[in-house]
């Protein structure tokens, strides 16, 4: 893909941004902030395996790997930092998830 072509893509991307928030000016005001509640965080492998007084990161992986846990896997291949998410990982481990 040239530069060119790569210019054009960005420039439709804008000129449909800019439609979409012409648009929406005239409808209803939306809440921007999302609730608290619904916030997620992530943990690396190292912060799991301390958030849990006895957990390995061995144990960690294995779990991810098994899938017994929610994760997501930043970057690629073996170079990606695996995060786990921490209100399953809690759940896990009271009794909800075995």
């Amino acid at each position: 893909m040239t530069t060119t072509q790569k210019k054009e893509i960005v420039d439709n991307i804008l000129e449909l941004l800019i439609q979409l928030t012409e648009d929406g000016e005239n409808s209803a005001p939306q809440s921007v902030k999302a609730p608290t509640a619904d916030k997620v965080e992530m943990l690396t492998i190292k912060e799991s395996a301390a958030l849990i007084s006895g957990l390995s990161e061995h144990t960690v992986r294995q779990l991810v790997r098994q899938g017994k846990i929610k994760s997501v896997r930043t970057g690629a291949g073996k170079n990606g930092k695996i995060l786990v998410n921490k209100a399953d990982l809690v759940e896990y481990f009271q009794g909800k998830g075995v």
